[in-house]
């Protein structure tokens, strides 16, 4: 097995004179035309062990019945392990948390025996900021699922419950830390986390961050970290402040976009029903009389809306939960939980879930109400199809919900093909 440079590239980040706020345009020229090797490089890698990884990742990643890597991993984990900073644009579902999961967790592994050495510090050494807590749990049960055969540790902290649990984790002294930017800060001011022996700053879903209010947050957390560190920034969009995040805490990051957000994967069906918005729960009802519809995630514009969704649905005895913001945490876990394990058929949700649900295996996404970003829609319906499977999406469309729908069709740039068979079809033309 080729063996990669592990230790991340040296740099000083505190010298203003090298460091302007946007690279220049021979540095762009040389970062694509590194970009355009690392994809040259890859391009062979048709299954995990041709990138690299250690034996007790492949062998995890065999258990959970992943061989071939996705295009974001495929491009991502030989410039992780090189230790370049990266910005990776890709789509929710595309696989990009084992993308930087692989490569840390490998780095780790190896840079005590490389150096001869033990662990330096008993900190965390790798830190992933999200924004959500369904996210965060997400991305540390990977760690745990690919580091399974490891003795790295990992832990994750976020609000919405008490901190016990979380700081008793830090003392056992976690080499990753996975944490939501409010209960992160709160613990530091606590002292009860110390961020100076951080290597890798990963920062997950960017533009979820920006469209959250978290930016300012990330920003006090950059300012405890050391200096000298590998960024990696994912972001299924590129918004400007994004770009001017990046521009100042990042060096020379190698760009990897794949699946770009104004697209819909081809592994996925769509399909969109016209109906009155009174008739919307009676069309959800006639649908999952098809056994085909075994795991559905519905998406609604509000808190409101999914509750009486699910309510509906549990009065004519589909298994249902609600899942959104208002909901406890121990709530919002078990309805998850049970919808993993598939005692919940649907699982209904507002949109602050969209990017926050990690499930294999969903069947069906359907939308009940049609998102008035389109950004949003793809977001949502990328959902299924997940893990190289295939899926199908459904929309609901009410009239007064047809100019979203334009709008979705004009970013996706194609039209949605239109189901006109079914009992509660709207009288409207389509």
């Amino acid at each position: 097995m080729p063996r990669l440079s592990l230790a991340p590239r040296r740099h000083s980040r505190a010298a203003p004179s090298t460091r302007s706020p946007l690279p220049s345009r021979s540095q762009v020229q040389v970062q694509d035309q590194v970009q355009v090797q690392v994809q040259v490089q890859v391009a062979q890698a048709t299954d995990f062990s041709s990138l690299g990884l250690h034996p007790q990742l492949l062998k995890a990643l065999t258990s959970e019945g992943y061989t071939h890597p996705t295009p974001i991993q495929a491009q991502s984990v030989p410039v992780i392990l090189q230790g370049h900073d990266l910005i990776g644009c890709a789509q929710t579902g595309t696989g990009k948390t084992a993308a930087f999961a692989l490569p840390i967790l490998q780095r780790l592994m190896m840079q005590g025996t490389s150096e001869g050495q033990g662990r330096k510090s008993h900190s965390p050494q790798t830190l992933v900021v999200t924004p959500t807590r369904e996210l965060a749990l997400q991305i540390h049960e990977s760690f745990c699922v690919y580091g399974r055969h490891t003795n790295l540790k990992s832990a994750v902290i976020f609000g919405g419950v008490g901190q016990r649990a979380q700081t008793d984790a830090l003392a056992r002294h976690p080499e990753i830390l996975v944490a939501t930017p409010g209960r992160l800060l709160d613990l530091l001011n606590q002292r009860y986390v110390n961020l100076k022996a951080v290597s890798v700053l990963v920062i997950d879903e960017a533009d979820r961050m920006l469209d959250m209010g978290f930016i300012l947050d990330v920003k006090r957390i950059i300012k405890a970290l050391p200096v000298e560190r590998q960024t990696l920034l994912f972001s299924a969009t590129m918004p400007t402040d994004i770009l001017n995040l990046a521009s100042h805490i990042l060096r020379d990051p190698i760009k990897v976009a794949v699946d770009p957000v104004s697209s819909v994967r081809a592994s996925i069906s769509q399909k969109v029903y016209f109906v009155d918005k009174k008739n919307k729960c009676t069309l959800l009802q006639h649908l999952l009389q098809d056994k085909t519809l075994s795991r559905v995630l519905v998406f609604t514009r509000t808190k409101h809306i999914a509750n009486e969704v699910t309510d509906y649905l549990e009065n004519i005895g589909v298994r249902s939960r609600a899942i959104h913001s208002n909901k406890s945490q121990r709530a919002r876990q078990e309805a998850l939980a049970g919808f993993k394990k598939g005692t919940i058929r649907v699982l209904v949700a507002s949109d602050i879930a969209s990017r926050g649900i990690d499930v294999d295996s969903i069947s069906h996404v359907i939308n009940f109400n049609i998102p008035n970003v389109p950004e949003t829609f793809v977001h949502r319906v990328g959902r299924t199809a997940r893990a190289e499977s295939t899926g199908i999406a459904l929309s609901f469309c009410a009239n007064e919900e047809r100019s979203y729908l334009a709008n979705i069709e004009r970013h996706l740039r194609s039209r949605i093909p239109v189901e006109t068979d079914h009992p509660k079809a709207a009288r409207a033309k389509a």
